[in-house]
C-alpha cells in the first residue's frame, strides 16, 4: 500500500512539473521564412503563430498590416480547430480502451 502511495505522490509530482514546462512554451519563439526573406512567421512553443511579416514589395504598405494580422488569426483559428478534431478522433479510436480519468487527457500526449 506505501508502494502506491509514494508513486500517486510521483505522479503528482510529474503532473506539476508538465503544467509548469507547458506553461513557459509561450516564451519559446521561433521564426520561419519563405521567399527568401519575402514571409516570415514568428511561432511560439505552443504552436501559436505570433506574428506574420510580409515585405512591402508583395502588398500595399496600407494594407499590410491588417493582412498580416488576418493571416495570423486565420492559422491560429485553423490550428485550434484541427486540435480539437485530433483529440475527439484520439478519444474515438481509443473509446473503451482507457478509463475516463478526470484530469487525464490522452489527447495531450500526441501534441508534439
Amino acid at each position: 500500500m506505501f508502494d502506491m502511495m509514494k508513486m500517486m505522490g510521483k505522479v503528482k509530482e510529474v503532473q506539476e512539473k508538465m503544467k509548469e514546462a507547458q506553461s513557459t512554451l509561450s516564451q519559446i519563439e521561433v521564426e520561419g521564412e519563405s521567399g527568401a526573406g519575402l514571409i516570415k512567421a514568428t511561432v511560439n512553443g505552443q504552436k501559436k503563430v505570433i506574428k506574420v511579416t510580409i515585405d512591402d514589395s508583395l502588398v500595399n504598405s496600407a494594407d499590410k498590416e491588417i493582412v498580416q494580422d488576418l493571416i495570423v488569426a486565420a492559422i491560429n483559428k485553423a490550428m485550434e480547430e484541427a486540435d480539437l478534431l485530433a483529440k475527439e478522433h484520439i478519444q474515438k479510436q481509443t473509446e473503451g480502451m482507457m478509463p475516463n480519468i478526470p484530469g487525464f487527457d490522452l489527447g495531450n500526449m500526441f501534441n508534439g
